[in-house]
């Protein structure tokens, strides 16, 4: 589905160049869900940033379902966005402004689809993520754990192909976290969503079935769940990220 080829993201000027990626590449299956993992300026941010679009790679190529999105115009950008990524922040980024119903259809609204079908696909992701019950409230009116429900379902409302993921379980608490992290499985699991997270929590990452570690832009290890309990997994990868070095504040 996804082709990472020996991409590179620089920033700066001549004088003093930071090299944020380091030929990382990878390739990503359809319906794999996967972490991405590292300490604060490993790069993962800015990779996910990169494969989003919402930066521009200095070097390589990104392929999504072998067309080569790395080097798309601008006029295809938005509409790239809209129809084949789905985006879940850790700030949520809902709109105050509109309901939950709104919210979660808005993608669907901007492809001009009809009122009947927004609503219908609305209220089967609704479903699946249990916050039919919330479809008419406000953004103010619901707990956190809620909100990135509601951001959860906005972001494959529209049939998106891939999910990114920053940091999503960053503003909630325990419980919540592992509500939502149980939800993104299911989404993996019924509808075959791609997931890319980003997290810096080992916890979050043990959900996924395959994690990669960044450090000083370059891949560093990768671990495979397997046939293996999530609680095994976790230790593994407790594991890696004390291999990585550094302050282990940043990497737990």
């Amino acid at each position: 589905m996804l082709q990472i080829q020996n991409i590179e993201k620089y920033y700066g000027s001549k004088n003093q160049v930071t090299k944020a990626l380091d030929r990382v590449s990878f390739v990503v299956d359809d319906g794999e869900f996967i972490a991405i993992m590292g300490a604060s300026g490993s790069g993962k941010t800015t990779l996910l940033n990169c494969i989003s679009t919402i930066d521009t790679i200095s070097a390589g190529k990104i392929f999504l379902d072998g067309a080569d999105i790395s080097d798309l115009p601008p006029s295809a950008l938005a509409q790239f966005r809209r129809s084949r990524l789905g985006f879940v922040f850790q700030d949520f980024n809902l709109l105050d402004t509109l309901t939950v119903e709104e919210n979660i259809g808005l993608a669907l609204s901007l492809n001009h689809e009809a009122p009947q079908t927004v609503k219908k696909q609305v209220s089967h992701v609704a479903e699946i993520l249990g916050i039919s019950d919330i479809l008419d409230k406000f953004p103010y009116q619901i707990s956190g754990g809620q909100k990135q429900r509601t951001a959860c379902a906005r972001a494959i409302a529209a049939g998106q192909s891939l999910l990114l993921a920053d940091e999503p379980t960053g503003a909630l608490d325990s419980k919540a976290s592992k509500n939502l992290l149980e939800i993104m499985t299911r989404m993996n699991q019924k509808t075959n969503t791609t997931i890319l997270m980003v997290t810096h929590d080992a916890y979050s990452a043990s959900y996924a079935g395959r994690v990669l570690f960044l450090k000083d832009g370059r891949i560093f290890n990768e671990l495979l769940r397997g046939e293996r309990n999530r609680a095994v997994f976790y230790h593994e990868i407790l594991d890696v990220l004390a291999l990585l070095g550094g302050d282990i504040s940043d990497l737990i």
